[in-house]
């Protein structure tokens, strides 16, 4: 699988994690030079408290569009250390 935005692969595993339709990504697998720490975080009653990335590719952003969970619930357990992403960026075979 592949996470792609503004025509660049910010992600590429075969090894992703799906949970409520979101492709997780192992963490290794995504290019940091892509991600920026973001303030935003979110509460999910059954997998924890979920901190965001901003993506940036040449020059332009897009603000909280990847999540990870540093510490998620026992019931989230296996998206340990995975990254998922929304706001446009395509995930693809």
């Amino acid at each position: 699988m592949k996470a792609i935005w503004n025509n660049q692969v910010i992600a590429e595993s075969n090894d992703t994690v799906v949970i409520e339709n979101n492709h997780y990504f192992p963490k290794e697998s995504v290019n940091p030079e892509y991600l920026r720490e973001s303030n935003t975080h979110t509460t999910c009653p059954w997998k924890g408290l979920a901190s965001y990335y901003n993506l940036e590719v040449n020059g332009q952003q897009n603000k909280d569009a990847a999540w990870y969970y540093p510490e998620p619930k026992a019931a989230a357990s296996k998206i340990a250390g995975y990254v998922a992403f929304w706001k446009g960026v395509k995930i693809t075979d």
